[in-house]
């Protein structure tokens, strides 16, 4: 018997029945180049307690291994300038870049290393990995749906998928904060990352 009554049988094959793959994904082995005209990297950050502040990184590249019929054996790779980083403000843009924050001068890249992955039945997949931010690497885990694949018009095979993660920024080091008087804090320790992929297939 296993804990809380159960046979530790039974709780095995529950947990290691395999999730279903999509259909069209498991035809979709094969290298890919994220296309960053057509992909977008963002985050959110609660301000003042109040309000949602959008931005985003303009510059980066990435690659993915799509194995479509052994999904955990699919891998991504992503380097971001930090020196790209836009919330629509110049003056919060350079604060970011700053030594308060990303100290870009001296830090310039932030990069991911997938280290695994699993198909979690239909169009819903995860991806675990290394996100390295101010030299500081610890683990992230990222949500991803799968938005299909085509052809496009100049005959590339192109594959999307929407991706969304949290993190706390204080366990990469990015401490910096100001009380405000109301009670609270100006900026959250919770960030929400989203990402929206199309990626082009090379080999």
């Amino acid at each position: 018997m296993g804990i809380f009554g159960r046979r530790t049988t039974e709780t095995t094959a529950v947990a290691t029945a395999p999730a279903a793959v999509s259909a069209e994904l498991a035809a979709l082995t094969g290298d890919y180049t994220i296309d960053t005209s057509h992909s977008t990297l963002g985050f959110v950050a609660r301000h003042a307690m109040v309000t949602n502040v959008k931005g985003k990184f303009g510059d980066f590249t990435g690659s993915l291994h799509l194995d479509g019929t052994d999904p955990s054996r699919s891998t991504a790779s992503l380097d971001v300038v930090m020196d790209s980083i836009d919330t629509g403000n110049t003056d919060r843009d350079g604060h970011l870049k700053s030594a308060d924050f990303f100290t870009a001068e001296e830090f310039p890249t932030m990069t991911f290393r997938s280290t695994g992955a699993e198909a979690l039945g239909g169009t819903e997949y995860r991806i675990t990995g290394d996100l390295t931010i101010l030299g500081t690497t610890r683990p992230l885990t990222v949500d991803l749906e799968f938005n299909g694949s085509a052809k496009d018009p100049y005959g590339n095979e192109r594959v999307g998928f929407e991706g969304k993660a949290e993190i706390l920024r204080s366990e990469w080091g990015l401490t910096w904060n100001a009380a405000l008087e109301t009670g609270g804090v100006l900026i959250s320790d919770k960030i929400k990352l989203h990402f929206d992929v199309s990626a082009i297939r090379t080999a």
